[in-house]
């Protein structure tokens, strides 16, 4: 498995964690579905700026917060827009909760990554 790959998996796996973790929190089963409704719109926007932000051609911790930074609350006002829910406080104080926990996970799995030397 190439490095690219292996850094694109993990972060993967930190934005299921995320999600997985968030919708046992808030009461809801893990499923597919769930997972699904609440990953693919921010991985969407992930994979439109990761090729120009080099994300994984010149993996830093640079590239990976300006991801994070842009993605992220991109990705989540998309899914605001799909399900068709509005953008008052509410969603600013689920921005700002998920902003958190999502870099939470990002840092420690690839921090893992920087200990394994997979970059």
């Amino acid at each position: 498995m190439s490095r690219k790959t292996a850094l694109f998996l993990l972060d993967l796996l930190a934005l299921l964690l995320f999600a997985g973790v968030g919708l046992l929190s808030h009461g809801l089963p893990l499923s597919l579905g769930g997972l699904a409704r609440n990953v693919l719109p921010v991985l969407f926007v992930w994979l439109l700026l990761a090729p120009f932000l080099g994300t994984y051609r010149r993996p830093t911790w640079k590239n990976l917060l300006l991801t994070w930074a842009l993605a992220f609350p991109a990705g989540l006002w998309l899914r605001q827009m799909v399900l068709g829910e509005g953008f008052g406080v509410g969603f600013f104080v689920f921005l700002g909760v998920a902003m958190g926990f999502s870099l939470l996970f990002l840092l420690l799995l690839r921090g893992l990554a920087k200990g394994l030397r997979l970059w």
